[in-house]
């Protein structure tokens, strides 16, 4: 597998990673509006992953199709906290928002070292990367 392979199915699975966590997060929590904005979330993180599998197949490369155990540890840690926790969707918040940073240093560390068509590729979703980032900063700063 080339690295260039190799780097956009890391980036696949740190994002589906996000997705998953806010899937699993609108299951969780009962607050209408944060559903709104985890499957909102949960819809960019497709697109994105949809971008970067095209760009992995157009390489004759399988897309990666899992996530990352790092992933899968964090959504039980905040299943952990928020049943501890007085305000369970704040700590759905501020996990997810732990998420999202761990998505925007994958695509900036990316950016750093790739080859000219996945950098092409990662400034057209980088946008959309630091939307999510911010939306969800935001919100965890607004909660606190």
């Amino acid at each position: 597998m080339s690295s260039k392979t190799a780097q956009l199915n890391e980036l696949i699975e740190v994002t589906r990673d996000g997705k998953r966590f806010y899937d699993h997060a609108i299951t969780e929590v009962k607050d209408v509006r944060l559903q709104t904005m985890f499957r909102d979330l949960s819809t960019v993180k497709t697109q994105i992953i949809e971008a970067l599998a095209v760009k992995v197949a157009a390489n004759d490369k399988t897309p990666a199709s899992g996530g990352t155990m790092i992933g899968k540890m964090r959504e039980v840690y905040a299943d952990a906290r928020a049943t501890l926790s007085s305000d369970e969707e704040a700590t759905y918040v501020s996990q997810l928002e732990e998420a999202e940073d761990r998505i925007l240093h994958a695509f900036e560390d990316a950016l750093e070292d790739a080859e000219p068509d996945v950098k092409a590729l990662l400034a057209v979703e980088m946008p959309k990367v630091r939307a999510c980032h911010d939306r969800m900063r935001n919100l965890k700063q607004s909660m606190q």
